[in-house]
């Protein structure tokens, strides 16, 4: 049974990058650190250039996750899908390299008998809605998203209520780029309630420039602090007890 924790960073963005490191290799590296970079590309009554749907769909193959193209309109709907499938992905080759280590060879879920197969997409559901998930989103706050940005924010909102219907662990984290002063700024840190963005996004200026490598390298090392800090704590936690058991 798996019991691991699934980790996404979901950006969303309505073109293509101009500054910093090239966005599709920080993805790639997300992958290997093993987090799933999941891209929305949204528009407005207009189009997205081939360039740029070009690196959105770079961005997600490189970091093993999924892409979509949206209209703005569509777009709650969509960062709900695009979140549950990366998942359901992501748990869906746990489960195959299990079977791969218990069956031998290269059999996945697809070269199961029928019945047994329904019997694992079952497993899959349930660890959908069981598994710990943490999800840092990457909101473009370029010139061009300025009258989207209102979208966005009911999206998110919208998100964190299917999410939390599970009876999995959520944490929610929330950057933009660029920022105010930097090319990238946090906006939430992690909590379970994305409802507190309701608050801060109004409070958000909008930029002429698109620095996604930099972004995704800053979501790359809050998953890192998190973790770092995780684990300094479990360790003051086993020195009490020690201290308290002597």
């Amino acid at each position: 049974m798996y019991t691991g924790k699934i980790r996404q960073i979901l950006l969303i963005t309505d073109g293509c990058s101009n500054q910093g490191e090239d966005p599709i290799a920080m993805s790639a590296l997300a992958n290997e650190q093993g987090i799933t970079v999941n891209v929305i590309g949204v528009m407005e009554h207009d189009v997205i250039d081939e360039k740029g749907i070009a690196e959105i769909e770079g961005i997600a193959m490189s970091g093993g996750g999924v892409s979509q193209i949206v209209y703005a309109e569509r777009l709650s709907q969509t960062v709900q899908m695009v979140t549950r499938k990366a998942m359901n992905q992501t748990i869906q080759g746990v489960v195959n390299r299990q079977l791969q280590e218990i069956l031998g060879g290269s059999q996945t879920m697809e070269d199961l008998p029928p019945e047994k197969r329904g019997e694992v997409m079952e497993v899959v559901d349930e660890l959908g809605e069981t598994v710990e998930l943490e999800v840092l989103i990457l909101v473009d706050t370029s010139a061009s998203m300025k009258h989207k940005l209102p979208t966005v924010k009911e999206a998110l909102l919208d998100l964190s209520l299917s999410l939390n219907a599970r009876t999995g662990d959520n944490l929610f984290s929330v950057y933009v780029f660029p920022g105010k002063k930097n090319d990238v700024e946090k906006l939430l840190d992690w909590t379970p309630k994305l409802q507190v963005l309701t608050s801060v996004f109004s409070q958000l200026s909008t930029g002429g420039i698109t620095p996604t490598g930099p972004a995704l390298r800053t979501a790359l090392s809050a998953f890192a602090e998190k973790k770092q800090s995780l684990r300094s704590l479990l360790s003051r936690d086993d020195e009490s007890y020690f201290e308290e058991s002597m």
